[in-house]
């Protein structure tokens, strides 16, 4: 279907009505590839803007519309007040995906609330409500990051991608000609847009956050290494070239495919996968390791900048359970460190609770490790146990590292 709103409203259906995420749903949904980078743009243009279209859509709407129509009138709506299109030409494109799902009942609706609508009567509130809109943190994330960071919470939470990074192995030459962004790691760019070829199946390439080869560069070369948390394989595989043997744990068999056939891509042969619960003791792994890295499950809220979908998955509660859960792996993980061996802890996320607060427990509760000075070429802030790397400095990333050491 030739609708460019057609690929966006499928995608976005999959993400605001089943819950999927983002990038899975735009890796399995077969995209039109001639304009892949337009549906791209849109579908993570609409979830970051969430909040101000919703906003847009109740200051117009008498009533709330059906999900079907608040996700077409979003796409609409951020063509018409984000992008600047034609009114004319966003209106007949919305009513006519209408039809051609067989929604011709809704086309009416449509029509009208895009004919009315006006950017300028749209109120963005004052305070904290507005910020949470216009950077789409749930409203109980925005308060504790408030009270941690003071003003400078509002740059956190406002703070944009670096671009899509791209680790090479090889051939790196043959992309640097496009726009793009230097990072401290070699071998990692940040890109506006990459669409991959053929020499991402090859191996030349990968895609990997700067946060995750952040992680990677702290730990020290080694042995024998587990990655406790290690779908979808790309800090295994880097890791690779530090560590003779990699041991990567996942918990669901599914993700422990991704470690495989991420690594097989790479033509790496020294990273085993292991379908199991990092949480629950294995006791042949008992001071088997040179090296643990923990990544564990955490809120993700360093990462809404690259991941717009997630907050539409936060609640309160999620997040209260977390410490338990980080702190239970972490101390179980750590019963496979030998003596003098180093535990590593990290987390994609800016909360004091998910990070030094669960190492700050650990450490207590083990007094058989003691934490290790560790360092980054990467902008970060120094916290009590370790490093915290925040959106505004760090190329949109927020995470955290540790590093701990198995006394003898």
């Amino acid at each position: 279907m030739s609708n460019p709103f057609y690929d966006p409203y499928r995608i976005l259906s999959r993400v605001y009505a089943e819950g999927a995420h983002l990038k899975i749903a735009l890796s399995e949904e077969p995209i039109e590839e001639l304009n892949r980078a337009r549906t791209v743009k849109t579908v993570y243009g609409v979830l970051e803007n969430d909040g101000y279209l919703s906003r847009c859509i109740r200051t117009f709407a008498p009533k709330n519309p059906k999900q079907s129509a608040r996700i077409l009138l979003k796409i609409s709506l951020y063509w018409l007040a984000v992008l600047n299109k034609p009114r004319y030409m966003v209106t007949d494109t919305a009513v006519d995906l209408c039809k051609k799902l067989g929604k011709g009942g809704m086309a009416g609706f449509i029509n009208a609330f895009l004919r009315a609508f006006d950017v300028q009567k749209v109120v963005i509130p004052a305070g904290l409500d507005g910020l949470c809109m216009r950077s789409n943190f749930p409203r109980f994330a925005a308060e504790r990051l408030c009270a941690e960071y003071g003003e400078r919470a509002e740059r956190i939470m406002l703070a944009k991608s670096g671009g899509v990074g791209v680790r090479f192995v090889r051939g790196e030459e043959n992309y640097l000609s496009r726009p793009h962004t230097e990072t401290p790691f070699p071998h990692l760019y940040l890109f506006e847009h990459f669409a991959r070829d053929e020499k991402f199946f090859a191996g030349d390439y990968t895609f990997q956050s700067v946060g995750s080869v952040a992680i990677c560069d702290a730990v020290e070369p080694c042995e024998r290494f587990l990655d406790a948390c290690a779908a979808p394989g790309g800090k295994s595989v880097l890791l690779s070239a530090k560590c003779r043997e990699i041991v990567a744990c996942e918990f669901h068999e599914h993700r422990k495919k991704l470690i495989d056939s991420y690594a097989e891509r790479m033509s790496v042969t020294n990273v085993t996968a292991v379908q199991c619960d990092s949480s629950l003791f294995r006791a042949e792994w008992e001071e088997a390791f040179d090296g643990v890295l923990c990544d564990v499950p955490c809120s993700g809220l360093g990462t809404v900048a690259e991941n717009p979908d997630l907050p539409l998955r936060k609640t309160e509660e999620d997040f209260r359970k977390l410490p338990a859960v980080q702190e239970g792996i972490l101390s179980n993980c750590a019963r496979y460190v030998k003596k003098g061996g180093k535990l590593y802890y990290s987390t994609c996320s800016v909360m004091k609770e998910e990070n030094d607060g669960v190492v700050g427990a650990f450490l207590k509760m083990h007094p058989d490790f003691e934490p290790e000075d560790i360092s980054s070429p990467l902008a970060h802030e120094r916290t009590v146990f370790g490093l915290q790397f925040l959106p505004d400095t760090a190329f949109g990333a927020g995470f955290y590292v540790v590093k701990m050491r198995k006394k003898l």
